[in-house]
């Protein structure tokens, strides 16, 4: 790997993890571009070399995997959707099932056992949603279903020790 390519990938981590610890405040994919310093589309298709997915849909997956845990922890539907910086709760309510296959309300009506019991470094390891053939495309959905499955296994393991 080249020195250039390096310092492309330490950009895009700067920027992932960016995504990971603001995705409550208001983004969007030229502001993280910036931080990148990087044009909006040169970051957004380097971003979804590296990551498989494009930046707003690295953000919008995030967002849903914490709603989805304020959700197991009982907050409402409408307050986990402001947590997570989302403006519409029709918006959020779609985006959601969506990606998670079903509605916030069934989610948080559901039960959760197994994953509460199970420590919160793996829990959200083991929920990570993944999202749907046509989001993500036929190449690379198969590696994401093993690659949760593998996870899903080894984060059990880990939370039985």
């Amino acid at each position: 790997m080249t020195p250039e390519e390096l310092a492309t990938l330490t950009l895009l981590r700067r920027a992932r993890d960016m995504i990971d610890r603001d995705y409550a405040l208001p983004l969007d994919v030229p502001t993280i571009a910036q931080k990148a310093f990087m044009s909006p589309a040169h970051f957004s298709r380097k971003f979804r070399a590296a990551y498989g997915e494009t930046p707003y849909n690295y953000l919008m997956t995030r967002r849903i995997e914490r709603a989805a845990a304020l959700l197991r922890a009982g907050t409402s539907v409408t307050d986990a959707c402001m947590a997570v910086g989302a403006t519409s709760l029709g918006s959020f309510s779609s985006r959601f099932t969506e990606i998670m296959g079903e509605t916030p309300s069934a989610y948080r009506a559901r039960e959760h056992s197994a994953v509460e019991a199970m420590p919160s470094c793996f829990a959200r390891f083991a929920t990570r949603p993944l999202r749907s053939p046509a989001v993500v495309g036929p190449a690379n959905n198969n590696n994401l279903v093993q690659d949760k499955a593998s996870r899903n296994e080894e984060a059990v393991r880990r939370a039985a020790r």
